[in-house]
C-alpha cells in the first residue's frame, strides 16, 4: 500500500466551469426562449390573486358567497324535503282510501258469515280510516309537522309508541312487498 496524503484543494479544483463548456441538448435549446417572461406573467397573475384574496375585503367577499350558496343550498334542500313529503302524503292518503275501501267489501262479507252486528264494526272502521285520509288531504305538510311537534312536546312516550307501531308497519308492508315481487 502506497501511502497517499490528500492534495489540498485549487482554485481551479472550486470555479465553475466556463459558461461556453455547457451545451444544452437539442430538445431543450427549442424548449421556449421566452420563460423569464412567461414565468413572470404568471407570477403578476397569482400575485394579484394574492392581494385580492388576502385582505379583509377579499376574505369577507369570500364569506359572503360561501354564506350566500349555503343559504340557497338550504333553500333547495327544505324545497326536496317538502316536495317528497308531500308525495308520501299523496300515497299515504291513497292506501288509507285503499284500506277504507277494502274495510267496506269485508263488512259485506262479515255480514253474512258473523252477522250485521259485526259488520257495523268493519263500516264504523272504515269511516274512521276514510275520515283520517280526508283530514290528511286538507292539511299542509307544515300542518302535519306542527301537529307532530305538539303531540311529542306533550306526551313523548305517546309519540314513541307510535313511532314504533308505525315503523313495525312499514316493515311488515316492505317485507310484505318484497315477497311478492320474488315470487312474481
Amino acid at each position: 500500500m502506497a501511502d497517499e496524503t490528500p492534495k489540498p484543494m485549487t482554485d481551479q479544483d472550486v470555479s465553475p466551469a466556463a459558461a461556453d463548456a455547457f451545451a444544452p441538448a437539442d430538445p431543450l435549446k427549442s424548449a421556449g426562449d421566452d420563460f423569464a417572461s412567461s414565468s413572470n406573467g404568471a407570477n403578476a397573475t397569482v400575485n394579484e390573486a394574492d392581494k385580492a384574496t388576502s385582505g379583509e375585503e377579499g376574505s369577507a367577499g369570500a364569506r359572503q358567497t360561501i354564506s350566500e350558496n349555503v343559504t340557497k343550498l338550504k333553500g333547495e334542500a327544505a324545497d326536496r324535503v317538502l316536495g317528497l313529503a308531500d308525495q308520501g302524503k299523496a300515497r299515504a292518503s291513497g292506501a288509507l282510501d285503499q284500506l277504507s275501501q277494502m274495510l267496506n267489501d269485508a263488512a259485506a262479507q262479515v255480514d253474512d258469515k258473523l252477522g250485521a252486528q259485526y259488520g257495523q264494526y268493519a263500516r264504523n272502521a272504515a269511516e274512521s280510516v276514510q275520515g283520517f285520509s280526508s283530514s290528511l288531504n286538507e292539511r299542509s305538510v307544515d300542518d302535519l309537522l306542527d301537529d307532530a311537534r305538539a303531540l311529542v312536546r306533550k306526551s313523548p312516550a305517546v309519540a314513541i309508541g307510535a313511532a314504533a307501531a308505525a315503523g313495525f308497519v312499514v316493515a311488515r308492508l316492505l317485507s310484505a312487498g318484497l315477497d311478492q315481487r320474488d315470487k312474481g
